[in-house]
């Protein structure tokens, strides 16, 4: 397995003639979105032996949009040189070492669609654009040429291996054309034949014609005719072939001599070989070529599906051709290849590189026709990582192309062993989870809902979930069945069902064993078992605990809850994060302490991690769920949202997380501690996974189309980037292609030119149609996530896709269709607006006969005609057909003749005003004839109906009536005037028709209002509808509205939590009044407290009690504040807190007398604490709440808070005179200070609670032996160690003589406190500290001090305690074996590196050498050095120690003590200062203490300067 970094990189882009490139000695780079990847090949690349010689060892980054052509300079010397185009508009030339960009310019007005940069001229680069445009730029002059040859879109370019002159350019259209550029651009030849695009064009390598042996009158059937042009014979036209390629299925090889081809190559339509495709996915072609160097008879092209042709040209009669990779089954690419690049590797084999459609990269070797390797890639977001418990090293990869991978990243011979799995997905894969035991068993869920299970060992597709969700899939994970599953016989269910949640907040169980059967919402079973009656939360994850009793369910409102099997009974809530949570992780069980596996890290769309501890919480399994508001440790750090975490398997309490801020950071959770920081990515990370096998090693994925393999030991930085470095990675995240709408196709109609007014490579749709989306040309689907901000939030910032790619054709067109007679109407009714006073005049009513009317105004001869044809109908006794076809001729006579001509001239009428757009006239016709029920289904019909012509429906009856006002009712709904439409409804008494139109159109207010109004009030819709518009204003962010409708609802416990959702203290403050009004108290108390708490970070006394008065159960923590309060007010006087604070409440005030008793005095006074009844309660309620122990890095505020609740303890027992609880709570203060390094604050609460010393407490506790006693010892051994500290320093302050020692003095003992460190004490010295004096001791007092310390340095025998001092030393033996087992590992690792490396041999030795003159400082540990010690040796010293301290009583190991061999070393120090203040025989005790526990690394130097 190597130890490596390795990169999974973005696709290639798609559908550009060169957009890859190779050179000499093996560097090959490709163009992928908007950067270009570069890879080593050959034996440079220092790859691992055994395994492909090759490695991506970096990317070009600066391009804004797609990169749409790359080439090298392939002029000998200046192989570092390359040159790429872009959508941005420029084309930038780079340095590959240094990776920067030498120069650009941006010359081109449209898309640049080819680039090549000149073989025969060093600097010159040309590059042409979809309108015709082609500019050659000299670099080294930095000046430039602009050529306009054709207005058609160029495809793509290449300058001769030749002639530096000429350049060979091919249409969208299939004309190839040579011109001169030294002649501006003159067209040497124009050659047709191709009738489709050109993508590709190679000149022969050797110059001349004669290499072919074409026979020409043979073919000359088949030539074209020449350029019409007769061009003189020179020296630029002597011969030369060239081959192109088009998508019209040929090949055509040129002869440029003669100015026309010479041979056509069909392709052949070959027998797809194995399954690699989707066979539903039409593809269309892509013909790129390569004419090798060596082997000018033969030509290289790649064919309709993925394989690849060398062609014999010598017999091109008889279309000769070999198949790449014959032989080998599954080695040629499933689809299309884009590019061709030869590489040429330093031990001279010749390769042949190509990228394709299928996302791969693969290495031919030219000699065997075989590919050597493959490098895949990723075609979208990696949004997933699983790693498979049963087949160690299989990496499952998510990815946003509709592709499952699985890296075997085991593999020896291959580093990238990578499987695809497209069948059944066909949308982005949002999860992945192996089967904990089933091997190869791997479920899926995609963005669009659909869940899945694959057989990775199989190539069956997967078995789909017929239970859909209806957003994305967030999560997935493999529990214990829960009932309905669950209560199936032994051999009916499965061992483990599959948990997915949705991004609808849905968490649903599926059965592996049916998926076709129903899956179930486990939120029924959560509401049975608890009998919940409000609204559950929307659920973002769950995870199961290792053993599977345990099941924690992170919400939308940023709770986790904690459930307990079978019956998923709630037994505890975290309301920690307050926004939604994405990720939740429980530790492993396998850690050196089993009590570990009950941490559980969770991160949200807040940038802080939490870690709690719920062991107490699942052991003493509550009868009431309770709440939990302190984390056992905070990690903060990331500056963004937190989208994945992930525990080490390897170390115990090791954490990774990925956040949307660009890093990876990996944390050391129990010390609070940051360890190292991965800045690898160009976007914001979606998820994180540690290798099962390597400790040092940790894969990353995310929405740079990335996967990284990372090892934490070659990480340069600690913790994630803060204020300017985030801005970087911030722009480095932008220069990511940014949304822009895809360009439209305009109608041919405006365009001059017709077939280049279409976008260049946009032809017929392909990118839409192309099968795995997410890097079509555009990388429209990339872009598209790129600004999508929804995964895993579900809050989709981005519009669908639809209406940015319809035609702003087709949008009008539909527009009108729907309102056609409408709008005619309007437009006619329009007075002219040219004359305003015709507006004045009234204007004449509309003729209803209109047509009638203009035929009797005919001329006479016509009326006199009249007369005589209606004379003959009346009179003649039967109309023979001629008077009957006059009468129909001459409809209007039906005014004059029977009903039924009537009629007839009555229907014409009507077809007028239909055709003229007034369908209200022929309403009106239709009215007078009595036709109301036809009138009303015809306008029906056509969208007319109007409030006129249903006003009069019920003159046709009460059916006719509903029925009218129902259809009108439909066509209101069609023109969106939905409240006129609901207005009808309610006319015709339909009330719940109107409310659901109101509310299925977002039209809440008004549809409560009318369900208000006319229905029961405890009718289920109405609670329904305050509940669904609740959940809308709630997800955008109304949460006051949102609680009304809540409220309304009966849902006050819903109303509450909503409005503690923004989380300041005025929302907090409001929610827990309303929780308390309305009787849910738990919910007030903890909303009241979470308020306090939020205003104790912005020192505000007064409002923090003030919260915490609403309830009766918080009267605990309101003593806990007002004692804090007094000792922030006390610091503050002292000038020992840096903060400043205006809002004391008034009982603040004084500051007379000793502090305990001022606490009290405000007690009673204020709180009304006055008998021990009070006080016992208090004590109950306070004793319940537990506080994490302290760390370096615990926030100051927090330390205080949680110190404080352990000192209002101590007074609370000390008031009812339980002086064993009042000691325990007082060390508990005094260790936190101690654990998190602050000294001044332990002094403090020594000079505060002890003033006189701990002899009163001795008092209280009586002589005979309480089992308290052993925490005595300890607290008193702590107000030892502090005044001896000050001592010391007060020594060292007012003789500047001795500032020599105080100096070496300090130095020595920060050395002995970093022992601490590893027994989970930490420094108490800081530089500041030492240097600046007490202010409580003023030096002029040294004098009687000295009277003082002899007493005190007489006490501190209590320091020397065996038992501590050989418990301390067992401690410190564990801690550095395991940090030598560490070291070892690490070195292990970090020489695997080094041989892999491709610096050469010099390097690495000096660095070699440089570490191990670092690990071993000189001449003290010489002797180690020669003698490392071997890995038994070392198992044995842990297992003895670990023996050791489990030999210790309870009673030792339960209290901490201060560090006794650090107290010997300031005691020896002040008896080398001060002779003769420290006895003989403590000197004598304290170097025996050292000698015989000095003994680890730590101590030895100290021991050697103080006992030789």
């Amino acid at each position: 397995m190597g130890q490596e970094p390795r990169t999974l990189p973005p696709s290639p882009n798609w559908y550009c003639a060169r957009c890859s490139d190779a050179v000499p000695g093996g560097l090959f780079g490709f163009a992928a979105r908007t950067s270009v990847f570069l890879v080593r090949v050959g034996p440079s690349a220092g790859a691992i032996p055994g395994t492909p010689p090759f490695r991506v060892i970096g990317e070009l980054v600066g391009h804004t949009e797609r990169v749409s052509g790359f080439t090298f300079s392939h002029y000998p010397g200046q192989y570092n040189l390359c040159a790429t185009s872009s959508d941005d508009g420029t084309v930038k030339i780079w340095d590959v070492e240094t990776r920067t960009v030498v120069t650009e310019h941006a010359l081109h007005q449209h898309t640049i669609s080819a680039l090549h940069w000149s073989p025969q001229v060093k600097d010159l680069i040309v590059s042409g654009d979809e309108k015709g445009v082609v500019f050659c730029y000299w670099l080294n002059r930095n000046d430039s040429q602009h050529l306009f040859i054709e207005p058609r879109t160029i495809f793509c370019l290449t300058c001769s291996p030749h002639h530096e002159d000429l350049v060979a350019i091919g249409y969208k259209d299939g004309i190839v054309v040579i011109i001169d550029i030294s002649k501006k651009g003159e067209v040497v030849h124009r050659l047709r034949g191709h009738d489709d695009e050109i993508h590709s064009i190679a000149w022969c390598p050797l110059l001349g014609e004669d290499c072919l042996s074409i026979n020409q009158e043979e073919n000359s059937e088949e030539l074209e005719i020449p350029n019409g042009k007769v061009i003189a014979q020179t020296a630029v036209t002597k011969g030369c072939y060239l081959a192109t390629g088009s998508k019209d299925q040929t090949i055509r090889i040129w002869s440029c001599s003669r100015g026309r081809g010479v041979m056509i190559l069909k392709l052949p339509f070959l027998k797809r070989r194995g399954g690699g495709i989707d066979p539903t996915v039409k593809e269309r072609l892509w013909l790129t070529l390569h004419w090798p160097k060596d082997q000018p008879t033969q030509l290289i092209s790649s064919c309709f599906g993925g394989e690849l042709l060398l062609w014999d040209l010598t017999q091109s009669w008889r279309r000769k051709y070999t198949l790449f990779s014959a032989s080998s089954e599954g080695q040629n690419h499933s689809r299309i290849v884009f590019n061709l690049c030869p590489l040429q590797t330093e031990d001279d084999k010749q390769l042949l590189l190509s990228t394709s459609m299928d996302r791969d990269v693969k290495c031919w070797d030219m000699t065997t026709l075989e590919c050597c390797w493959t490098l895949p890639s990723l075609g979208g977001f990696a949004y997933s990582l699983a790693f498979s418990p049963v087949d160690m090293g299989c990496l499952a990869i998510g990815v946003g192309d509709g592709m499952i991978r699985v890296w075997n990243t085991l593999s020896i011979k291959n580093n990238y062993d990578v499987k695809n799995f497209w069948q059944g997905v066909k949308s982005k894969v949002t999860a992945l989870s192996w089967h904990p035991t089933k091997e190869g068993c791997l479920a899926f869920g995609t963005d669009d809902g659909k869940v899945g299970l694959y057989d990775t060992y199989s190539n069956k597709p997967p078995q789909i979930s017929s239970t859909y969700h209806k957003k994305t899939v967030y999560t997935l994970a493999w529990g214990p069945p829960l009932p309905p599953i669950s209560l199936g016989g032994e051999g009916d269910r499965p061992s483990l069902t599959l948990y997915s949640c949705g991004g609808e907040g849905i968490v649903l169980q599926h059965n592996p064993w049916k998926l076709g059967g129903e899956a179930y919402d486990i939120n029924k079973l959560i509401r049975d078992t608890n009998s919940i009656k409000y609204k559950l939360p929307v659920h973002t994850e769950i995870s199961w605990k290792a053993d599977g009793k345990i099941m924690a369910l992170g919400n939308e409102d940023g709770s986790i809850e904690i459930f307990q099997v079978p019956s998923l009974k709630l037994i505890c809530t975290i309301q920690q994060h307050h926004k939604l949570v994405n990720t939740i992780s429980w530790h492993h069980e396998h850690g050196s302490q089993p009590e570990l596996s009950y941490l559980m890290a969770s991160g949200s769309n807040n940038a802080v991690i939490y870690v709690h501890h719920l062991k107490t919480v699942i052991e003493s399994n509550p009868e009431s769920p309770v709440t939990i508001t302190e984390p056992y440790r905070t990690l903060s750090g990331h500056t963004a949202k937190i989208t994945s975490v992930a525990w080490s398997p390897h170390h115990d309490g090791r954490l990774v997380s990925a956040s949307y801020d660009g890093t990876a950071q990996v944390w050391d959770t129990l010390r609070e501690e940051p360890l190292c920081n991965f800045r690898g990515h160009r976007g914001r990370l979606l998820c994180v996974a540690w290798s099962p096998l390597d400790p040092d090693c940790i894969y990353s994925g995310a929405d740079d189309f990335c996967v990284y393999k990372w090892l934490t030991s070659m990480q340069e930085h600690s913790r994630p980037p803060q204020g300017k470095k985030s801005i970087e990675l911030e722009k480095k995240r932008l220069s990511q292609p940014k949304p822009k709408p895809k360009k439209k196709k305009k109608p041919t109609s405006r365009a001059p030119v017709k077939p280049e007014a279409y976008d260049g490579n946009e032809d017929e749709g392909t990118r839409e149609s192309s099968g795995p989306v997410e890097n079509g040309v555009s990388d429209q689907e990339g872009e598209e996530e790129a600004r999508e901000l929804e995964f895993p939030s579900g809050i989709a910032s981005v519009a669908s896709r639809e209406p940015v790619t319809c035609t702003p054709v087709s949008l009008g067109f539909e527009k009108s269709k729907v309102t056609v007679n409408n709008k005619v109407t309007l437009l006619k009714k329009e007075p002219p607006k040219e004359k305003p006073e015709s507006l004045t005049k009234k204007r004449k009513a509309r003729s209803m006969l209109p047509l009638t009317t203009s035929l009797d105004h005919r001329s006479k001869e016509e009326l006199h005609q009249d007369c005589l044809v209606l004379a003959t109908a009346k009179h003649s006794k039967e109309l023979n057909e001629e008077v009957s076809t006059d009468l129909e001729e001459r409809f209007h006579l039906g005014l004059f003749t029977d009903r039924a001509a009537l009629y007839r001239m009555i229907e014409v009428e009507g077809k007028g005003h239909l055709e003229n757009g007034h369908p209200e006239l022929f309403h009106q016709l239709m009215l007078w004839k009595g036709d109301l029920k036809g009138v009303l289904q015809t306008a029906a019909e056509r969208g007319e109906l109007t409030d006129s012509l249903v006003a009069m429906a019920p003159v046709a009856g009460y059916h006719v009536w509903l029925w009218a006002v129902e259809a009108f009712a439909k066509q209101l709904c069609f023109q969106d005037q939905y409240v006129k439409a609901a207005s009808h409804l309610l006319s015709i008494h339909k009330v719940y028709e109107a409310v659901e139109l109101l509310k299925s159109n977002h039209f809440y207010r008004e549809a409560i209002a009318v369900a208000k109004a006319r229905l029961r009030p405890e009718d289920p819709i109405l609670k329904d509808l305050y509940l669904t518009w609740g959940a809308i204003l709630e997800k955008d962010g109304h949460y006051a509205v949102a609680a009304k409708c809540y409220l309304g609802a009966a849902s006050a416990y819903d109303a509450a939590k909503v409005l503690a959702k923004k989380g300041d203290a005025a929302s907090l403050k409001t929610a827990a009044e309303l929780a308390s009004i309305v009787g849910e108290n738990a919910l007030s108390s903890s909303l009241a407290l979470r308020c306090a708490q939020e205003l104790l970070l912005a020192r505000n006394w007064v409002g923090a009690q003030e919260a915490l008065k609403l309830h009766e159960s918080l009267k605990g923590q309101r003593l806990v504040f007002c004692l804090l309060e007094l000792l922030s007010k006390h610091l503050e006087e002292r000038q020992l807190s840096e903060a400043r604070s205006s809002s004391y409440n008034a009982w603040a005030a004084g500051t007379e007398g000793p502090f305990v008793e001022r606490v009290t005095a405000v007690w009673k006074s204020t709180f009304g604490l006055d008998n021990p009844e009070h006080c016992q309660a208090a004590l109950q309620q306070l004793q319940s709440i537990k506080y994490p122990s302290a760390t370096n890095n615990t926030p100051s505020k927090q330390l205080l808070l949680h110190i404080c609740h352990d000192l209002t303890l101590a007074v609370l027992s000390q008031q009812v005179a339980s002086w064993d609880g009042a000691v325990e709570a007082l060390l508990r203060a005094v260790v936190r200070s101690y654990d998190s390094g602050n000294f001044t604050i332990m002094q403090e609460v020594h000079s505060a609670f002890l003033p006189e010393g701990c002899d009163h407490l001795r008092d209280k506790l009586g002589e005979h032996q309480s089992p308290t006693t052993p925490a005595f010892k300890s607290l008193e051994a702590f107000f030892i160690y502090g005044h001896l500290y000050e001592f010391w320093w007060s020594l060292s302050r007012p003789c500047p003589k001795s500032s020599v020692w105080v100096r070496a003095a300090h130095r020595r003992t920060t050395s002995v406190e970093q022992s601490q460190q590893i027994n989970n004490a930490s420094p108490e010295e800081t530089d500041s500290k030492v240097s600046q004096p007490e202010p409580s001791r003023p030096p002029e007092l040294d004098v009687r001090l000295t009277e003082e310390s002899e007493q005190m340095l007489i006490t501190c025998k209590e320091l020397f305690s065996e038992k501590h001092a050989s418990l301390q030393n067992s401690q410190r033996t564990v801690a550095e074996v395991q940090e030598t087992l560490a070291e070892m590992i690490r070195q292990h690792q970090k020489s695997q590196v080094c041989k892999s490396t491709t610096n050469g041999p010099d390097k690495n030795e000096s660095e070699q050498v440089a570490e191990q003159s670092l690990s071993s400082p000189p001449s003290e540990c010489k002797e180690e050095k020669n003698q490392p010690l071997s890995l038994p040796e070392l198992t044995k010293r842990l297992t003895e120690a670990n023996e050791k301290i489990a030999r210790f009583p309870e009673s030792v190991k339960t209290w901490p003590f201060p560090d006794v061999l650090e107290c010997c070393l300031i005691l020896l120090h002040i008896g080398s200062q001060c002779p003769g203040s420290v006895s003989q025989d403590m000197q004598q005790q304290a170097q025996e203490l050292l000698q015989k526990y000095g003994n680890t690394k730590v101590y030895k130097r100290y021991c050697q300067t103080f006992c030789t």
